[in-house]
């Protein structure tokens, strides 16, 4: 049997400021095997508000992908790096998936730690 099979997978979703920290942050993860990829997506806009005041800025959106058990690590270390008081980190899980792929992405991340 298939170790995917007793895993879970997710996608973490979170937004920068710029393409060098959404970078940093990337290659922070994927070193410490937290993450097997982390997709940088094209600037967007976010319109929110914040502190009673409605704001338009341009951010950087990326894509982690990771297992479900490492979540809160790749919670702790965006945390740890990112520049917003508040930032978005939002996971989603992967339902299905191509077998072969996600077994790629099993051996590209750790066992958590405790």
């Amino acid at each position: 049997m298939s170790d995917t099979l007793t895993n879970k997978f997710c996608l973490v979703l979170s937004n920068f400021p710029n393409q060098t920290i959404a970078e940093t942050m990337a290659e922070v993860l994927v070193n410490k095997q937290l993450a097997a990829c982390v997709n940088i997506l094209a600037p967007c806009t976010s319109i929110y508000h914040w502190q009673g005041k409605l704001h338009q800025d341009q951010e950087v959106p990326v894509i982690i992908k990771t297992r479900e058990e490492l979540v809160k690590q790749v919670e702790q270390a965006i945390l740890e790096h990112h520049p917003y008081e508040l930032p978005e980190i939002i996971s989603v899980p992967i339902e299905q998936g191509y077998s072969p792929y996600l077994e790629w992405l099993l051996a590209q991340t750790s066992t958590p730690s405790s």
